[in-house]
Formats: structure tokens, C-alpha cells, sequence
């Protein structure tokens, strides 16, 4: 078998081990062997504290096993593709199209590029929900040969890279983000994205990675400022945990300040209307979705997924623990910093998905090594990782026939099933409320909403049906504008009509959307219509937005 000799590299275990610097033997075919670990730093060097962290050997890291990691990464992508256009629109996903019809350099709730991205698709595709998913679904795909990509900076080899694969492409958390259109579809890559720069600077020290880590964080602020947080967390990991040398790079700086500029126009959105996001972020908290404080973190474990869960804590362990990993130990604090953040805040555990990747790239390497206590090493192997695999994609895309579904436990799982179901009913609703009115007030009638959800669906399904054009109260919907004054009948939609009983001098209910098998967000919503308006809807807006 042919030997190759590449500097820096770890000997095959086999070997006695010889000192630092010295040239390293390496079994090209042989995936038994270690995975091309780099050694510890040389000992000449001064030991590891905050600020002197030095980069890795500067070694070649291993091949990168495309093929392999490629048909991990295209399994990923064919199971989302192969459910697709299950169930439904996700209700996001309307209101992102619904967005989309008053686009805006901000919103109350984001940034403008998700309702640039649906509007544009829903352009030249003419609504096609497949045509949708499509995006996220390749930033699935590209997310694991990224991740992949940070395992083999680690030193990984074949077998680090494709358990790194592997446990990115089918997390639940990374499943049921690439399913549906949403930001943390695009978030989570590029945080993926900006966490191999890093690494790879570590090892090469290339300051253009830097700059470009600054571009692909202009490009995430435009979907969601989440990542502003990320980069907070790091600076002060960075700091006190080093390498600072990375803070005094004026490639980051650089960096930053494109990421500044072209996030003003939405800075100044915000500023403009007493900065709604801000507030969103307490209505978040305030809603306690999925338990809460209290459930941060048993879901976080969920997400990560049942043995890659496994994984990722291993992972975070050897980079607080392992010499060979100490230059990227910063990876590791952030990740801790950023679970305390946002645990005591209230976010949700989906923020910190984003960090997940050098977590399970260090746990795959350093499994690869022979790391890892005997007894549950067996968790990392192929048929366990299959089996995991296959649990992950039922437990969070939409396999079951929909009568199936609430018997299973997808929807604890993945709580957005709830809202792909049934959006047609609802219109069926709104239609028959619609139809009870004189011919004449039809054209001159408007369709209010309680959510935004409902009111992307009526924008989005409703021209079919001839349905008048929606509005809402509810978050981004309610700064698109109020309904004219000289219109006519309201259709509204929803349970809470009392907020507007006042402004009408006749309130009936016309309309109830059907059930089904299977929970649904839009079950038995009733369908008023209000009549003989008593105070122009200029009035009455001003004081009807809400974000929770």
C-alpha cells in the first residue's frame, strides 16, 4: 500500500510516537488508522492562556472525502426533497409571500430578505410551494459539507467528516429547518459558514477568510439579527480565551463595517418605528414556547438528536479539554456563553443551533482517534448512526399520512406540523362568510385577521376565491396599512373579535373552517362579519397592532 509523509501530522497509532516536528507517517487507505491528528503545540511554545492561544502546526489538513460526505449530504437533501410539498405551507412561509406584496428595508419582526426571497421565487414560479422549499434544501445540503469541511480543519479524516456529515444533515433541528422557507433555514448555514472561517483562520491565519466572514454575517443580519449575539459571545470568549491576535485583524474589522453599512437602511427602518424588534424579542420570551426556561434545555438535547446529541457533547468537552484542540477552544465557550444568554433571556433553543457544528466536528475527530470511553464508543458506529438517522427524519418531516400525525410524536417533536395543515379550509371559510354578502358590498369588502398567519393565507389562496384583499393587527402585518376608509363589510377572522365589536354596529358570525384528521392551527376558527363601521379605519388602526 502506498505511504505518503506530510509534515505535522500524527502517526498511525501504531507507531511509537516521535517528537514535534517531526515527519509524521500516514496510511492513505487504511480508515482504521487515526484521523490525521495534529499533535500538541511545541513545547518550546509558552503554554496555552487567554490571549496566546498559537494556531495549529500549519500542516495541510486531510483530504477532503467529497464523495463520501457528498452522499451524505445528498441522503439529507433527498429525504427533505421527498416531502416537500407534504401537508402544506408553513404559516411563516405565508406571511414571508404575504411580506413579500409590500416589500420594505424592515419589518417588525425581521430583516427584509426572507420576504425578498419568497416574493422573488413566488414570481417565477408562480406559487409553487416545491419551488420554495427548494432554497432551504440546498442550504441543508451546502450546511453539511461545510460542517464537514470544519471536521477536516480539525485534523479529521474520512470517518471524522462523514459522522460530522451525518449528524448535521439529519439533526432534528437541522431537519425541520430545511423543510420549510424560515430564517433559521438561512441562519443556520451561514453561522456554519462564519464558524469554518474562523477555523480555518486559526490554522492558516489568511485574513481574507476574515473579511469573508464579515460578508457572510452581512448577508445573515439581512434575515435575522440573531448573529449580532454570536459575535458579541465570541469577542468576549476570544478575549479572555484567546486567540485576541483574531480581534486585532483589520480584515474583521473590515468585516464588521460592511456588515454595519449594509444593515442601516433596516437600522433605520427600525429606529423609525420605535424599534418593534426590540420589543419582539420580549413577546417571545413572554410566550414560553416549548416550555420555557425550564424546557431550554431538555429540547436543546432534542435538537441535537438522540446519539449525535452524544456526539455534540463529547465535542464540547475535548475542545475545553483536549491540547490538540486548544486553539479553537474559543468555539466552545461561545457555545456555553450562548446557551447562558439566551436561557436567562428566555430565546429559544434554536438560537444556538447555529453553533452546533464545531461541536459535533470535535466530538467526530476526536471519537476518530479512539477517543471516548469504551462502553458507549459503540453509539458512534455506522449502524447507529443510520438508526439514528432514520428516527431523526420521522420524528421531524411529514411521513405520516395526516391522520396519523398526532398519533406519533412529530408534533412535540416539531411543533410547526401544526401549522401546514388545512390553510385551504380556512379559505373555504372565509368564501362561505364572503358569499352571505349582497353582490355589491363584496367589492367594497375587506378581510381582517387576528394573526398574520391567517392573513398570508387569505393573500396568498384568496385571489383564486375572489376574496377581498387582508389585513391584520398582528406583528409585520399591522405596518402595511389599514384598510380604506370608504371600504365596506369586514370578514374578520378569528376567535377575538372584541377588539373591533365596538367600531361596529352589527357583529355576526358567518362561518366556522372544518376540522380534519390530524391538530390544525386553523381548526374550528370562526369567520365574523362586521357591518355599519362607526369610526374610520385610520382611527381605529392606531391603536390596533399588536406583536403577541
Amino acid at each position: 500500500m502506498g505511504v505518503r509523509t506530510e509534515p505535522g501530522q500524527v502517526p498511525d497509532q501504531e507507531q511509537n510516537k516521535e517528537s514535534l516536528g517531526a515527519t509524521a507517517v500516514q496510511q492513505e487507505e487504511n480508515p482504521q488508522s487515526t484521523e490525521g491528528a495534529r499533535p500538541p503545540e511545541d513545547s518550546t511554545k509558552p503554554p496555552e492562556s487567554a490571549g496566546t492561544a498559537g494556531p495549529p502546526d500549519g500542516s495541510a489538513p486531510p483530504s477532503f472525502a467529497g464523495r463520501w460526505v457528498g452522499a451524505v449530504a445528498g441522503a439529507s437533501g433527498l429525504a427533505l426533497l421527498l416531502v416537500s410539498t407534504r401537508y402544506g405551507f408553513q404559516g411563516d412561509e405565508l406571511y414571508f409571500l404575504g411580506a413579500g406584496k409590500h416589500l420594505s428595508w424592515g419589518y417588525a419582526d425581521q430583516p427584509v430578505l426572507l420576504p425578498l426571497l419568497a416574493h422573488g421565487i413566488d414570481a417565477v414560479t408562480g406559487g409553487s410551494l416545491f419551488a420554495l422549499r427548494l432554497l432551504p434544501v440546498l442550504l441543508t445540503v451546502a450546511g453539511v459539507l461545510v460542517a464537514a469541511l470544519i471536521a477536516r480543519e480539525f485534523g479529521g479524516e474520512r470517518r471524522a467528516q462523514l459522522l460530522t456529515a451525518a449528524a448535521y444533515g439529519f439533526a432534528p433541528a437541522v431537519l425541520i429547518s430545511g423543510h420549510a422557507l424560515s430564517t433559521m433555514a438561512v441562519d443556520l448555514f451561514l453561522w456554519t459558514l462564519v464558524n469554518w472561517l474562523l477555523v480555518r483562520w486559526v490554522r492558516t491565519r489568511e485574513d481574507r477568510l476574515l473579511l469573508f466572514a464579515g460578508l457572510a454575517t452581512a448577508l445573515a443580519l439581512q434575515g435575522k439579527y440573531l448573529i449580532v449575539g454570536f459575535w458579541a459571545v465570541l469577542a468576549v470568549c476570544l478575549f479572555v480565551a484567546g486567540p485576541r491576535e483574531l480581534l486585532r485583524r483589520k480584515a474583521l474589522w473590515i468585516g464588521a463595517a460592511v456588515a454595519l453599512v449594509t444593515s442601516l437602511p433596516g437600522l433605520v427602518w427600525q429606529a423609525q418605528h420605535d424599534w418593534p424588534q426590540l420589543e419582539m424579542s420580549s413577546v417571545l420570551a413572554d410566550e414560553g414556547i416549548l416550555g420555557g426556561r425550564a424546557g431550554f434545555l431538555p429540547y436543546l438535547i432534542v435538537l441535537s438528536g438522540g446519539v449525535f446529541t452524544v456526539v455534540l457533547v463529547y465535542g464540547l468537552v475535548r475542545l475545553l479539554r483536549s491540547p490538540q484542540l486548544a486553539p479553537y477552544r474559543f468555539l466552545a465557550w461561545t457555545f456555553l456563553g450562548l446557551t447562558a444568554v439566551f436561557l436567562v433571556t428566555g430565546g429559544r433553543p434554536a438560537y444556538v443551533v447555529g453553533a452546533f457544528a464545531p461541536l459535533w466536528a470535535a466530538g467526530a475527530v476526536e471519537l476518530a482517534r479512539g477517543g471516548g470511553a469504551r462502553w458507549w464508543r459503540w453509539l458512534a458506529a455506522w449502524p447507529v448512526v443510520a438508526l439514528t438517522a432514520l428516527v431523526a427524519v420521522a420524528l421531524s418531516l411529514p411521513v405520516y399520512p395526516v391522520s396519523q400525525v398526532t398519533k406519533t410524536e412529530q408534533p412535540e417533536n416539531n411543533p410547526m406540523t401544526a401549522e401546514t395543515l388545512r390553510w385551504p379550509k380556512l379559505i373555504d371559510a372565509v368564501d362561505k362568510a364572503n358569499r352571505t354578502l349582497p353582490a355589491a358590498e363584496r367589492k367594497r369588502a375587506v378581510v381582517v385577521t387576528q394573526y398574520y398567519q391567517e392573513a398570508g393565507a387569505v393573500d396568498h389562496f384568496g385571489p383564486d376565491r375572489d376574496l377581498p384583499p387582508a389585513y391584520s393587527g398582528h406583528r409585520g402585518y399591522w405596518y402595511f396599512g389599514a384598510p380604506s376608509d370608504s371600504s365596506g363589510p369586514v370578514l374578520y377572522v378569528g376567535s377575538d373579535v372584541a377588539k373591533l365589536k365596538p367600531y361596529f354596529s352589527s357583529v355576526k358570525k358567518a362561518a366556522t373552517a372544518a376540522g380534519g384528521p390530524g391538530e390544525s392551527f386553523v381548526d374550528g376558527v370562526p369567520v365574523w362579519v362586521l357591518d355599519g363601521r362607526t369610526k374610520p379605519w385610520s382611527d381605529i388602526w392606531k391603536d390596533y397592532g399588536h406583536l403577541s
